[in-house]
């Protein structure tokens, strides 16, 4: 998922500009289409042992053949999210993909959660509400598809979905990196709206964007994210360089804008835009590991051979994600590879942001003084090399570090560590108790706001809870419990009078004070929660000492009754 640009790039000269790169692109893709299409169709007649054809020696192999070059040959539009329902503590969940806020290269998605189960709905309400910053680096956001799936099991989840540059009309302007940190701050505040605060997790190259946002929100002195978590990003692109790296750093500021910027065809809404083109990105992908690639294909083959349809799919489902590529606006990928690869601007201190009224800010990381933070990386990472993501603890001077805030996932490459198995079982289950540790202390300090419907399901189930342990008990206990229940604040503890209307309490005779002064139980202990067995006498006993009362005269002793 790296800005990888141009391997495999067809080099242009200053005086060759006028070259339609683009344009021969799409007129090849519009040549080879129909024959794609046509050897779908001959797969499935070939593969099928109920037709003619498919009967004939070799017919598997000449469909696995076909079914090769259909997938050599389509076009790969933007695949969905797909994520109908997910399972919450065995309760399985409905969910509705839905547009917050859209903006011209930019949509806020939410996985809104549904449930008919009372308590797991209150368990829902309750859960921490989490930004998840998508890379806008070649591929959609659908590449987290298993990071988001996963996520939704204990968070409520929202995600930057980036929109194909040629999709977006000229007249919507141009869009650059100072407009991806401006988006994120602009997310970032809906949902401190919704919720007073919340976390946000960068995937890769909007780790250095994200930071860059946060760090311009604490030096205004904004409310920043509880939480932030930081996965394979280039915060500090100088340490332990991979081929991405050394590739910018290897070739100028005026090669890419020569050499990789084109165009779009009049065939689309965005025509006459500038954009580095989603194909030269996948042929980025594809020639920084040929053989893996080549591979993988020859065993597609194979498995259609064998009729192994179960690995088969597999390589359908990887490869529709992955080779489905948008295009980036050229002002926003030029100003990445200067301001993240060539100068290094947030490691020196360099980096000025223009924010949407026009005001040049500095970004100050060591402003960050109230958001938590957790770096991850992978221990075989060929795109952001070790060290880069963890940088982010050394620019960031005003969060204390401690123990656990960088994690190193063994044997995992670049996309191991936000989806597959690694994942879910080594990444997801540090993430979740790093956002629930941060997240329940903000609670506490009403930094984040809970539900008002969640909070009074709360109260009356705590209420109800209360009433039916003890029913005979003192009120003062019941609202003890429910406190309790409720984890909120405790009251002060008040003896309060036997007579709360004010009327004085019956005075007791000489005997009966030296009693209540020596081993008999208080009678503020009793009321203040005393076992009730304890506190209960036999009516004999309770006559008895009425009569003892009234025999010595309440007068005198009045003023000695507690």
């Amino acid at each position: 998922m790296p800005l990888a640009p141009g391997c495999a790039i067809l080099h242009r000269s200053k005086n060759s500009r006028t070259l339609m790169l683009y344009q021969i692109y799409e007129a090849q893709r519009a040549l080879i289409e129909p024959f794609a299409d046509m050897a779908d169709a001959a797969a499935k007649v070939y593969g099928n042992p109920h037709t003619l054809l498919g009967q004939m020696p070799m017919a598997q192999r000449v469909a696995a053949g076909y079914a090769l070059f259909h997938r050599l040959g389509k076009d790969y539009e933007k695949p969905e999210f797909g994520i109908r329902k997910v399972p919450v503590d065995g309760v399985e969940v409905a969910i509705d993909e839905r547009v917050e806020i859209d903006k011209p290269f930019c949509q806020l998605l939410r996985f809104k959660r549904f449930s008919d189960d009372l308590p797991t709905l209150d368990k829902l309400k309750g859960q921490p509400p989490v930004l998840i910053v998508a890379p806008l680096s070649g591929h959609y956001a659908t590449l987290l598809r298993d990071t988001v799936r996963t996520m939704l099991e204990g968070h409520k989840v929202y995600i930057t979905d980036w929109k194909n540059a040629r999709m977006v009309p000229m007249s919507e302007g141009e869009f650059h990196l100072d407009d991806y940190v401006n988006y994120i701050q602009e997310f970032i505040r809906h949902l401190q709206g919704k919720y007073r605060n919340c976390h946000v997790i960068s995937v890769c190259q909007p780790t250095v964007p994200t930071l860059a946002a946060v760090s311009l929100m604490a030096s205004r002195g904004e409310k920043t994210p509880v939480t932030m978590t930081m996965m394979g990003g280039p915060i500090d692109a100088r340490k332990s360089p991979t081929s991405v790296n050394t590739l910018a750093t290897r070739r100028s500021y005026e090669w890419f804008e020569n050499n990789v910027i084109f165009r779009v065809p009049p065939n689309y809404p965005g025509a006459g835009r500038r954009v580095y083109p989603g194909f030269l990105q996948h042929a980025g992908f594809m020639a920084m590991n040929p053989d893996r690639h080549a591979s993988s294909h020859y065993d597609f083959f194979r498995d259609l051979i064998k009729g192994d349809q179960s690995s088969a799919e597999t390589h359908r489902k990887f490869y529709d994600e992955y080779n489905a590529v948008l295009d980036m606006d050229a002002d926003y990928y030029l100003e990445t590879i200067k301001t993240v690869f060539q100068d290094f601007n947030l490691v020196y201190g360099t980096w000025d942001v223009r924010s949407p009224d026009g005001v040049l800010e500095r970004v100050r990381p060591e402003d960050i003084t109230g958001t938590a933070q957790l770096t991850v990386e992978g221990q075989l990472d060929d795109i952001s090399g070790a060290g880069q993501t963890k940088a982010a603890h050394a620019l960031c001077k005003g969060v204390p570090r401690r123990d656990g805030d960088h994690l190193e996932v063994k044997g995992a490459g670049h996309y191991g560590i936000f989806s597959g198995r690694r994942w879910r079982t080594v990444v997801y289950p540090q993430v979740k108790a790093f956002i629930a540790d941060y997240h329940a202390r903000a609670v506490q300090r009403e930094e984040v706001v809970m539900p008002e419907p969640y909070v009074a399901r709360q109260r009356s189930a705590a209420a109800q809870r209360a009433a039916a342990v003890v029913p005979d008990q003192p009120e003062r206990k019941a609202e003890q419990m429910r406190q309790q229940a409720l984890d909120l604040p405790q009251p002060a503890t008040i003896s309060t009078p036997a007579h709360a209307n004010g009327a004085a309490r019956p005075a007791r005779s000489g005997a009966a004070s030296r009693k209540t002064n020596g081993s008999a139980k208080p009678a503020s202990r009793v009321a203040n929660g005393a076992p009730a067995k304890k506190a209960a006498a036999p009516a004999k006993r309770t006559a008895s000492a009425a009569a003892k009362t009234k025999r010595g005269g309440g007068s005198g002793h009045a003023a000695r009754t507690r």
